[in-house]
């Protein structure tokens, strides 16, 4: 069985967070920003003064090295927080975070996230849920960086980025995101991901329809040893 944490697996999950619910709640001092691809909603160096939450739509996290390469880190959807460095000890950001779609963002002052998570249990254990889970996320794109072919880590990365698995979101066709993007996000050529992504839309497992669709059957070749 291969050692990554599949996307397709079934694990029992905590309830989302009501994102709804806690714009609602009295006293707690935040606001709601909307953003439009591609905007950027902070830059790698800004201050580090907030936590956001992504009501709705996509965001996407990258970094930029010295020799001025870019390397996109991770792509978020509803549901995920991001910004966490705040919290720990961060003055700047590490990173720059772009939306992808047209997106909704909860944006919460470091100050008033450290009240509510101490004063708002509910709320602190669905974001201690959101971490751990996001550890996990973390210890799995190394694994499968180290163990599992680039056929391999691009199926995983297109049902993770079509959020494949998730009870509480139902698949959908990828916002756009180019060949280079994610032959950086896996570590390999473009070349690569172009003979791949030809062979998937061959075998069915994607198609191209004003959009990239991903389809289930993807999830054979994660499964496959």
């Amino acid at each position: 069985m291969d050692p990554t944490n599949e996307p397709g697996r079934q694990a029992r999950k905590p309830a989302a967070f009501d994102a709804q619910a806690f714009l609602e709640s009295t006293g707690i001092a935040r606001r709601v920003v909307e953003f439009r691809p591609p905007v950027v909603i902070f830059s790698q160096g800004d201050p580090a003064d907030a936590v956001m939450y992504i009501h709705t739509g996509g965001v996407q996290l990258s970094v930029l090295s010295e020799t001025g390469k870019q390397a996109i880190v991770a792509t978020l959807g509803a549901g995920d927080f991001f910004g966490e460095g705040a919290l720990a000890g961060q003055s700047v950001r590490m990173g720059t975070a772009s939306a992808t779609l047209a997106s909704t963002v909860l944006v919460i002052e470091k100050p008033e996230m450290m009240r509510v998570l101490h004063e708002q249990h509910e709320f602190s254990d669905r974001f201690i849920a959101h971490m751990l889970a996001r550890n996990v996320r973390i210890e799995a794109d190394l694994v499968d960086q180290l163990f599992n072919s680039s056929e391999k880590r691009l199926a995983r990365t297109l049902l993770l980025l079509a959020r494949y698995g998730r009870q509480d979101e139902p698949q959908q066709v990828l916002p756009k995101i180019s060949q280079e993007a994610l032959a950086e996000m896996i570590g390999t050529t473009r070349s690569r991901v172009n003979f791949f992504m030809n062979k998937f839309r061959k075998l069915g497992f994607i198609e191209y329809n004003g959009g990239l669709k991903i389809n289930g059957s993807l999830l054979s070749v994660v499964l496959h040893d």
